[in-house]
């Protein structure tokens, strides 16, 4: 019970739960703290508790520096589910169209080709990389870095509810701890450890997707980058990446090799006419404008298939501009 009282001790005293805070204050707490008790209080909840000593924590997780005493746990999946090969995606809260489309297509084919997507359900890419993965049905893991009974961001409550009514929302922080700027830094070496590999969809220069690829590296996992344009402020952090010697990201084929996966080959949508002209004169990225020229139909005709395309997932758009999304 110790490690959950670390954790306990963590909360109440507004401190990161680690070994060193381990204190002639926490010998007090911890002789007269009630694990049972507090196992029944978490139960009722909803929250389940991984501690590190157990065989169920998750090897990668635990190889790292610093690993977490313990894991709070919320949602349907079992612990077995931060074992399984799993990816992270990650990026710049304020994304651009571009970069939301990537993020959501990557954890679509990720996620439908069993790999599990993990990232922190932050405002950008984080969101798009789990609505993604939700879209394919396939497994997504959200880390907080805040308590494991709080949605944040808030706006965010119904996505973290979608994703525990499946998978898992996850936290070293246990009930009632807020959300905090130095939180997060921490949250994203879960992130970084629980993966073999983290993908960095966009990212300003001083991005906290690029903490995560620090740790990714330091640890000794894969590190990639989705290449964006030289003029853009948020691809100097990934650009700056590839030029450190990251992997070049351009298709979820790249991180699938890894666990030796293809991505499933997907059921032909049923699209009707239009959508399947407007779709096959995509071969370049086209305006609506220039798809209506391409295609010889009116612009309602257009508006309505690129809405039947984006729904499906075949088609993003970014700055009025439509393109593949690769599926």
């Amino acid at each position: 019970m110790s490690e959950l009282a670390l954790a306990a001790f963590a909360a109440e005293q507004n401190v990161h739960p680690r070994t060193q805070e381990r204190t002639a204050r926490f010998a007090a707490f911890s002789a007269r703290f009630d694990g049972a008790a507090y196992l029944a209080a978490l139960e009722r909840r909803g929250v389940r508790w991984l501690p590190r000593s157990s065989r169920a924590y998750p090897p990668l997780l635990r190889a790292v520096a610093d690993a977490p005493s313990g894991l709070f746990l919320r949602g349907a999946g079992d612990a077995e589910l931060l074992a399984r090969p799993s990816v992270a995606v990650v990026g710049a809260r304020a994304c651009s169209g571009y970069g939301a489309q990537v993020a959501r297509t990557l954890g679509r084919d990720l996620a439908g080709a069993g790999v599990v997507v993990v990232s922190g359900l932050a405002r950008g890419v984080d969101a798009e990389a789990h609505r993604g993965a939700l879209e394919a049905g396939g497994p997504t893991v959200a880390v907080l870095g805040c308590g494991i009974d709080r949605d944040y961001p808030a706006a965010h409550a119904e996505l973290a509810r979608r994703i525990a009514e499946t998978w898992l929302v996850v936290s070293e922080y246990a009930l009632g701890v807020e959300p905090a700027p130095w939180r997060f830094p921490a949250r994203n070496r879960i992130v970084a450890g629980l993966t073999r590999a983290t993908v960095v969809v966009e990212a300003r220069e001083r991005s906290g997707a690029l903490i995560t690829a620090d740790f990714a590296l330091e640890e000794g996992r894969e590190v990639y980058a989705c290449p964006g344009e030289i003029t853009s402020a948020l691809s100097v952090g990934t650009n700056a990446l590839l030029k450190l010697g990251a992997t070049p990201l351009t298709e979820a084929g790249d991180l699938l090799e890894l666990f030796g996966l293809r991505a499933p080959a997907g059921a032909e949508a049923d699209l009707t006419p239009a959508a399947r002209a407007v779709l096959d004169a995509l071969d370049a990225s086209l305006s609506a404008d220039e798809l209506v020229r391409a295609v010889s139909v009116d612009a309602g005709t257009v508006a309505a298939a690129l809405s039947e395309l984006e729904l499906a997932g075949l088609v993003g758009a970014s700055d009025g501009v439509f393109r593949r999304t690769g599926r």
